[in-house]
């Protein structure tokens, strides 16, 4: 009775509202749901479903997968024909209309004939025709995903299962035959939210292939950077890799409706809740492909790869930032009976620049409203973690990059910061600044078993 007041209060007071219908086959006895949000995807959404169908039917038949097919009123005319194409398939998939109309589309066909054989529990929402666009001044894949994300909720509600999920992929993304079982089984622990490994899927052309292995090395020192620094926010945040308990869900008052960046803000507002946790038994992996849908991530950074000078993609922040942080983080603990003026002269033992920085954040102000609402220590460090969190960690090491420590080369940073955390790393060859793709692929797969 509880749950279902506190999903009720949600979905009055935070929720998008119910003028985007489910259409679906089956949502009965379900304990989680796969949200897929869809933006011109016709190509790669069902192979991506044709992977989560490869789950064993007892998996199957506690998840729903949710799709999203989403566009603006504005969006491309070419982009918005690709949806209402996706649209009619799924139509056809979960109301079990004949499929033999559809047999010119080589590539796809063979797909829907597979998915019409699994026991796939399906549905779509439709938020692409004339009248159910997104709002243009509403975000894009933020929305999208808030609105499938809402409606799981909306179908978790009746559920007796001792613990629901929102599982977050995207329509390019595929998984592994264990995704779905894999994800239950670690939720049995005592965690509320968690992140899926991921692997960039590796593309045919040699440019992409390092396209894409530079973008993820870069993924993957930030977060060996944060972890050397102790920081609370070390941990990846890919859209296509979020699960999250309704419970949670509930915590955070769902889903933003960026634009962009959706994923890193949700999961900062998780984070704030209770620990990422990290699910190592399954994988996902998404396309390496580049794109200019989103100003940021992935899609724009290989983009950006196969157009500039590629020799300025093979930069990395410079490790010292990192012991800056990791200083400046180990000096806030144990502060409760510290002003204000005694931790900005100690912060200049530190560096003279990050005093700087903080009363640029107008950490003076910022600190005695803490003090003044902690009660204890514990309460101190949750509310000092809750202002100095993954946004204002980014600001830190985006000023000091721009002040004081300009990016250095990648495996540059990549030795000196496996010497700090006294990890084995990799022996390069020290003729060159950036190593055969060979090499770097060796490099990144390393990379994947330490982070």
């Amino acid at each position: 009775m509880k749950k279902n007041s506190l999903i009720d209060t949600y979905l009055q007071h935070y929720s998008t509202d119910e003028r985007w219908n489910l259409v679906a086959n089956d949502t009965e006895n379900i304990s989680q749901v796969v949200v897929i949000p869809a933006y011109a995807e016709r190509k790669m959404l069902f192979s991506t479903l044709a992977s989560i169908a490869q789950n064993p039917p007892s998996s199957l038949d506690y998840s729903f997968i949710l799709c999203v097919i989403n566009n603006k009123g504005n969006s491309p005319p070419a982009a918005i024909k690709n949806n209402l194409q996706t649209i009619k398939y799924l139509e056809a998939l979960v109301k079990k209309k004949p499929l033999r109309k559809f047999n010119t589309d080589q590539e796809i066909y063979p797909l829907l004939l597979t998915l019409s054989d699994a026991k796939l529990k399906l549905g779509y929402i439709d938020v692409s025709s004339r009248g159910n666009e997104i709002p243009q001044n509403l975000g894009g894949v933020g929305m999208a995903r808030k609105i499938g994300m809402d409606t799981a909720l909306r179908l978790l509600k009746e559920s007796s299962a001792p613990r629901n999920l929102i599982l977050s992929l995207d329509a390019d993304t595929l998984v592994q035959n264990n995704y779905l079982s894999a994800i239950k089984k670690y939720f049995t622990q005592k965690v509320k939210t968690a992140i899926v490994a991921y692997e960039h899927q590796m593309p045919l052309n040699y440019e992409e292939q390092a396209a894409i292995c530079c973008y993820e090395i870069f993924l993957r020192y930030w977060v060996l950077g944060l972890k050397y620094a102790k920081s609370p926010w070390a941990f990846h945040s890919i859209g296509s890799t979020i699960v999250a308990s309704t419970e949670a869900y509930l915590e955070v008052r769902g889903m933003n409706k960026r634009e962009a960046g959706e994923d890193f803000y949700f999961l900062s507002k998780l984070a704030k809740m209770s620990k990422i946790g990290y699910i190592k038994e399954t994988c996902v992996y998404p396309s390496a492909r580049p794109s200019a849908r989103v100003p940021f991530g992935t899609g724009k950074r290989i983009q950006r790869f196969l157009s500039g000078d590629q020799k300025e993609e093979y930069l990395l922040y410079d490790p010292q930032i990192f012991v800056i942080l990791a200083d400046w983080l180990q000096l806030m603990k144990n502060q409760f009976i510290c002003g204000d003026d005694e931790i900005l002269i100690k912060t200049e033992q530190i560096h003279p620049r990050l005093k700087s920085f903080l009363k640029d954040c107008d950490f003076t102000a910022v600190w005695l409203k803490i003090r003044r609402n902690a009660r204890d220590e514990k309460t101190l460090t949750r509310q000092f973690n809750d202002w100095f969190d993954g946004f204002k960690t980014l600001k830190l090491i985006n000023y000091f990059t721009k002040e004081v420590y300009p990016q250095i080369n990648m495996f540059e940073a990549l030795e000196r910061i496996f010497s700090m955390l006294e990890m084995p790393g990799l022996k390069l060859n020290a003729e060159t600044k950036i190593p055969q793709l060979e090499e770097q692929i060796k490099i990144l797969q390393y990379l994947r078993t330490v982070t």
